[in-house]
């Protein structure tokens, strides 16, 4: 479980990086390297919006540890 874990919080900050990216500088690095909304760059979307909401489980662990 440790493992998906990490994975998700590292596409979680990839994400993240990448709004960044967009709001401070127009730069969307999916679309860049991927095409906008190709088939590629639309899995990568969905896949870090399912990790998003994985992260939202951190919130009950918290003080679980």
């Amino acid at each position: 479980m440790k493992a998906l874990d990490y994975t998700v919080l590292v596409l979680v900050i990839i994400g993240a990086i990448n709004w960044g990216l967009i709001g401070f500088f127009g730069l969307d690095l999916v679309a860049f390297f991927c095409g906008s909304m190709s088939v590629i760059s639309r899995i990568i979307y969905a896949v870090i919006g399912i990790c998003g909401l994985y992260a939202i489980s951190y919130c009950g662990r918290i003080g679980n540890n």
